[in-house]
């Protein structure tokens, strides 16, 4: 009864338009504040939030990916990618997702992933003729490739919301990642057979290729470090964010694509982006503190493991849930809302915490691509300068695609968990 009261107010604070940190944060310190609990818990809860050397991370991999996107890498990466498939049926389709899943190795952003490939993909495959929808939604779900193959934001806070090791997660979220990827590719090849309407690509000379790969090579190794160095343990994942910050720092500088207004920008915009995330962060914290003292996630974990005795079930439930808060929350609301009321079912039900929580960011990703919210759908939008609708008809294909990957990852839970604990 309380948790279904606690729900419903959350949702009128969103319905009228309140910020989620806020909403948040206000639900969690009038819930303290009814239960005659000490409100110095509240600045202890506050700072306890940015208080911690594994969140640095989240600034420092913002700022990289920024730094890239002002820097033109994109173009670089993407007609590196072009020039060896671009040829193929649906070439510039495979370059494109391709590209994506490079990038989004270096910068654990799905907008940025989508926003830099989005800016070379869109004029290049439009005036060979690819239907403009398509187009769309190939780079919005694309993007979301940002925040799954590692290293991935969601990741990092799910670790530090459930204090799971980061660097399984990181390693959890490569196979699934390269799982989506094959099956987003799989597609463009049908498409290319199917589809129709595109003119082929002419096949780059194997000087083309050798200038466009050197042009790119920087991009790669940047990706190479921040991975391997993590893979391998010679960097934490924040390590990882500082030393992938200062190599992009020099590649831009060194390519001569950055400026000093350039780097304002992206400096900036790193900050802006930081702020809200741990605006979210500090509230979640506040709500999360209340919900725990109320002893709403056990009583639900309680009524889960009692009505729900099949692992398949709750999985379907859950997916369910994300699905239609997908419709109204962004992707790390979801994450902060969600995560500490399931995760206390995690074990009664079995269920491998990394596991879930790489299975939790897949589902999210169907939210950065579902309307009314979808943060990608904005970003591909704005980018193409194009109506939303259009970018909406275009991502359908690719949230079935989603949905499958869903299925296999609970099929085959080795697609998660063999390269961290198996390999």
């Amino acid at each position: 009864m309380i948790a279904g009261l606690i729900l419903f107010v959350l949702l009128i604070l969103l319905f009228f338009g309140v910020p989620v940190a806020f909403a948040l944060g206000i639900l969690g310190l009038a819930m303290l504040w009814l239960a005659d609990i000490s409100m110095v818990m509240v600045p202890q809860a506050l700072y306890s939030t940015t208080d911690s050397f594994i969140l640095l991370a989240v600034p420092l991999f913002l700022l990289m990916s920024n730094i890239l996107l002002k820097g033109g890498v994109g173009r670089d990466l993407f007609n590196a990618v072009q020039c060896w498939v671009g040829h193929w049926p649906g070439g510039l389709g495979i370059a494109t997702i391709l590209s994506c899943g490079i990038f989004s190795a270096i910068s654990g952003s799905s907008v940025a992933t989508a926003a830099t490939i989005a800016t070379v993909a869109i004029p290049e495959m439009t005036e060979r003729g690819y239907n403009r929808s398509f187009v769309l939604g190939l780079l919005a779900a694309g993007g979301t490739l940002g925040i799954l193959i590692p290293p991935s934001i969601p990741l990092i806070l799910y670790g530090v919301i459930t204090e799971e090791s980061i660097v399984d997660l990181f390693m959890a979220g490569v196979g699934p990642g390269l799982l989506l990827m094959g099956l987003f590719i799989v597609y463009c090849l049908g498409y290319a057979r199917f589809g129709g309407g595109y003119r082929p690509s002419p096949k780059a000379s194997w000087q083309e290729r050798k200038k466009a790969s050197i042009r790119a090579l920087p991009t790669f190794l940047l990706a190479g470090i921040v991975i391997g160095g993590i893979y391998l343990g010679v960097f934490t994942p924040t390590e990882s964010a500082a030393v992938g910050f200062l190599v992009s720092l020099i590649i831009v500088y060194c390519l001569r694509t950055m400026t000093w207004d350039k780097l304002k920008a992206a400096v900036m915009e790193s900050m802006t982006t930081t702020v809200t995330i741990f605006l979210i962060i500090a509230g979640a914290k506040v709500f999360g503190k209340a919900i725990t003292l109320y002893r709403i996630p056990q009583e639900i974990s309680m009524v889960i493991t009692n009505n729900i005795g099949e692992t398949g079930m709750f999985i379907l439930v859950v997916c369910l849930v994300l699905l239609l808060i997908g419709f109204f929350l962004e992707s790390i609301s979801m994450l902060l809302i969600m995560v500490p009321v399931l995760y206390p079912a995690l074990s009664a039900m079995m269920i491998d915490p990394i596991w879930f929580g790489v299975l939790f960011v897949v589902m999210i990703e169907c939210a950065l691509i579902t309307p009314p919210v979808g943060m990608n759908l904005f970003v591909i939008q704005a980018v193409g300068q194009v109506q939303l609708n259009e970018v909406v008809r275009g991502v359908w294909p690719f949230i079935l695609i989603m949905f499958g990957s869903v299925v296999a990852i609970y099929l085959v839970p080795d697609i998660v968990l063999y390269i961290p604990f198996k390999l």
